[in-house]
């Protein structure tokens, strides 16, 4: 036998040395749109056992559809069967700048993935960012040919109920129950502009929307389940769906369950401050600690909507997953 040269003999002695060394196991690197789809996938889960029929709408992130996050992958069934509808912002109006048409290839990508909703019966709804009223016109008559949902929200900030159209597109007087027999929705999260609860409750129930999505507190005082009940009635009469807006790829400092604390010593889930949106944060989504905020205590962000009555959560930001979280 031949003797072993000592460059190879030095390689294998340093290979035996590092394993020895290393006795922890490479940790598999995080799957961040998988990640995202369980998470919102167990949030349907268990607001299903609390709630029959309560709507979850993840808003953006539509490459969760596919299982390679392209318009031509896969259908992930699963993922298909958790959720209710799907949202999806900038898709005509807006995307480069408010008010601004969305670029022919952004809309023809978003719009693949909203007809793969569509074919599978999951509603879609849109929001354009849009002001001028030749341009929100146009958003609801683009939308509507496409049989998707939309609002055209004049400001990106949504604090307003828009004074155009004066009715709103398609109004009618029916009860609506179901997603799919929505005809328009009104998405209103900011209520700065209104004086105090009373008067916010007043101005959405003197709307004829059939879909509200809103906000499910005032302040740091959740809504009660009489009030929400008296945003469920149109001012024509009709019964509608009132759904609460839900940030699950962020924490925002102005939430009842954020600590002084966090801003000079973070927990390890959370991340950066979002340069765009001040008091809003980058989370570790995947981690248990944020998701036991999100759901699954009584404590938990969803458990105040399914307390309040409301009929359903608009999951903000499920887009996190594209954007690694260091």
């Amino acid at each position: 036998m031949m003797p072993m040269r000592p460059f190879i003999l030095i390689t294998v002695l340093l290979f035996i040395a590092c394993s020895e060394e290393s006795t922890e196991p490479t940790k598999e690197p995080v799957n961040y749109r998988q990640e995202m789809r369980r998470f919102v996938q167990e949030i349907s889960r268990y607001a299903e056992e609390r709630h029959a029929g309560f709507f979850i709408i993840p808003q953006n992130g539509l490459e969760l559809l596919t299982a390679n996050g392209e318009p031509d992958g896969a259908i992930v069934a699963d993922y298909l069967a958790a959720i209710d509808g799907v949202g999806q912002e900038d898709l005509f109006y807006g995307y480069v700048a408010d008010n601004e048409p969305t670029p022919l290839s952004e809309r023809a990508y978003l719009t693949a993935f909203c007809d793969i909703a569509k074919r599978n019966g999951v509603p879609v709804l849109t929001t354009d960012y849009c002001r001028s009223h030749p341009k929100m016109d146009d958003s609801y008559s683009q939308n509507h040919a496409k049989g998707y949902l939309s609002f055209a929200a004049p400001e990106r900030e949504l604090t307003v109920i828009p004074e155009y159209p004066p009715q709103p597109f398609n109004v009618n007087a029916g009860d609506i129950a179901a997603l799919i027999a929505a005809k328009n929705f009104l998405y209103l999260i900011n209520l700065e502009n209104f004086a105090d609860k009373q008067s916010f409750i007043k101005a959405v129930s003197g709307t004829d929307y059939d879909l509200i999505i809103t906000d499910c507190f005032w302040g740091d005082q959740a809504f009660t389940t009489a009030e929400v009940m008296q945003m469920k009635t149109k001012h024509n009469g009709g019964r509608r769906i009132v759904v609460s807006y839900l940030s699950i790829g962020e924490a925002e400092e102005y939430r009842y369950y954020w600590q002084p604390g966090w801003t000079t010593k973070p927990p390890s889930w959370l991340g950066a401050e979002n340069p765009q949106w001040a008091g809003n944060y980058a989370v570790r989504y995947w981690e248990q600690e944020w998701q036991k905020i999100i759901f699954g205590t009584d404590s938990s962000y969803l458990e105040q909507l399914l307390a309040a009555g409301f009929d359903g959560a608009y999951l903000d930001k499920v887009d996190a997953f594209e954007q690694e979280t260091n």
